[in-house]
């Protein structure tokens, strides 16, 4: 969640950027069934000069959306790899005609627009392994450009754009959006961190191919796309263990639906006795140091906790509930309700406030209002709720609004969803709200990955011990560095850690 006294609302450009943008390597959640292989576009358009003001217009809003540009040598060095990448595709043979950008965001997420706009965040560079791995990533990308799937992809917002007002799960809510249905399932839901695009199957393994092709034209080792992928897949599955279910992350929260299926084809396509340069030692020295997971100037989530060291509040889920944290909103979801929490312009007026956050979860597709408005006091802060029912889908719906007031000009709330008569099971959520010390705020650090190189006597075991985890450091360390479970360190190795 991004530190702003009052978060700003989106431009409008943002909400042309969602149509634009091409959603991660991952694809759609849907089980991907055995299929002939699209055939590789024959000629490329190119980037035309309607795409450059797109993209120009768009850029802008999906930094601030997805926590920011990093700068300095890390940033340098993706943007090296992608713009080599990028120029296999036949969009351009001049480098300076892509800007690729490192995001400042903990979500394993990669996107491009068109107009020569390639993204990938902090934290799926370092899930990474190698430099064409790397490659691998952002050519995916870029290759759903060249295969115009954006502008399909926008051709079906626009007739998919008025849904439920409760169909996308909060994908406006709290975010500053006029209209929370219209982003339908491609929403920037959890805190515009998570930009789900619903692709087609052919069109994903459409664009695996045109990486795999532009990885062997840049003279990388074309395996490198299912190596990337398999650690997506396990990534996924490590999360799902750690929130205790065997589910994968639901759709409407999750940038990386499970692409274990997409493997065994992406290696299939390179070829079993492919080959090509990985700049594997390069690759983890120029990563070394990124910041991963969240961001303290973000905010962090630690289990059931998630607290703010600068905007000096905490909160806490109730068990089995999960969080994350996006760059406008934290994103909470359960089997019995979801919720997302924010801010918005303030006052000095909590009732005012209140009705508002109704106004913007209805976005003007239908009233939602409480009958009443009632005070309170949390932890010492000045509190005011409403609810709301509604129907969805054919079932009633409670919508909750819980705001609390830290300064005159200060006030953030949670909005909440929960099948009608529940909302009680998130009460414990709102009544955890507290402001946090200056001390404790200042005890905060943020997690670093680190490179090491093994030495005599170093096992997995031994350096999974060593990570900045309290629960699953061995599973972690396994998956972070692409590993199997009865792997067998070299005395020379580098592997990765996370470390304060």
């Amino acid at each position: 969640m991004k530190v702003s006294r009052q978060l700003r609302t989106r431009s409008a450009a943002l909400a042309v950027a969602a149509a634009l943008a091409v959603s991660v390597i991952a694809g759609s959640p849907a089980t991907y069934a055995k299929q002939a292989r699209p055939s590789l576009p024959a000629t490329v358009a190119g980037i035309s000069p309607s795409d450059k003001q797109q993209g120009a217009k768009a850029h802008p809003d999906l930094l601030a959306e997805f926590g920011g540009a990093m700068t300095g040598p890390q940033a340098s060095y993706v943007e090296q790899v992608g713009k080599n990448i990028a120029i296999q595709s036949g969009l351009s043979n001049a480098r300076d005609d892509f800007t690729v950008t490192l995001l400042n965001s903990s979500v394993n997420n990669a996107f491009a627009i068109p107009g020569g706009y390639v993204y990938v965040t902090r934290q799926l560079a370092s899930l990474m392994n190698n430099e064409a791995e790397l490659a691998a990533v952002l050519g995916h990308e870029v290759g759903h450009v060249a295969a115009r799937h954006a502008n399909k992809r926008q051709k079906t917002a626009t007739r998919n754009s008025v849904i439920g007002v409760l169909g996308s799960i909060l994908s406006g809510v709290l975010l500053g959006d006029s209209s929370l249905g219209r982003l339908g399932q491609e929403v920037f839901s959890q805190g515009s961190q998570l930009l789900m695009l619903q692709y087609s199957r052919a069109q994903e393994i459409e664009s695996d191919n045109l990486g795999i092709s532009y990885l062997a034209k840049a003279k990388y080792d074309p395996r490198a796309m299912s190596t990337v992928l398999e650690s997506l897949a396990r990534q996924n599955a490590l999360e799902a263990q750690l929130r205790g279910t065997n589910n994968q992350v639901p759709e409407w929260a999750s940038t990386h639906p499970d692409p274990a299926s997409r493997v065994r084809d992406a290696r299939n396509l390179a070829g079993a006795g492919a080959s090509g340069m990985t700049n594997r030692d390069v690759f983890l020295s120029r990563i070394s140091g990124l910041i991963y997971g969240d961001d303290p100037k973000q905010g962090l989530i630690d289990g059931r906790n998630f607290l703010h060291p600068e905007l000096r509040l905490a909160f806490q889920v109730p068990d089995g509930y999960y969080m994350v944290n996006g760059t406008r909103a934290v994103s909470i979801a359960g089997q019995s309700g979801k919720a997302q929490f924010s801010s918005a312009t303030y006052s000095g007026d909590l009732d005012s406030y209140v009705r508002a956050a109704f106004a913007a979860v209805a976005g003007g597709q239908q009233q939602i209002a409480p009958q009443q408005i009632s005070r309170t006091t949390i932890n010492g802060l000045p509190a005011a709720y409403g609810i709301a029912r509604v129907n969805s889908n054919n079932q009633q719906v409670d919508v909750l609004v819980f705001a609390y007031e830290f300064a005159s000009d200060r006030a953030y709330h949670f909005v909440t969803l929960a099948p009608a008569g529940q909302t009680g099971m998130l009460s414990p959520m709102l009544n955890s709200m507290r402001r946090v010390s200056p001390i404790e705020a200042g005890q905060v650090r943020p997690r670093r990955l680190a490179v090491v190189t093994v030495a005599r006597g170093d096992t997995v075991q031994s350096l999974a011990a060593r990570m900045a985890y309290a629960d699953a450091p061995l599973e972690r360390f396994l998956v972070l560095n692409g590993l199997a479970a009865n792997a067998v360190l070299r005395v020379g190795d580098k592997v990765k850690l996370v470390t304060y």
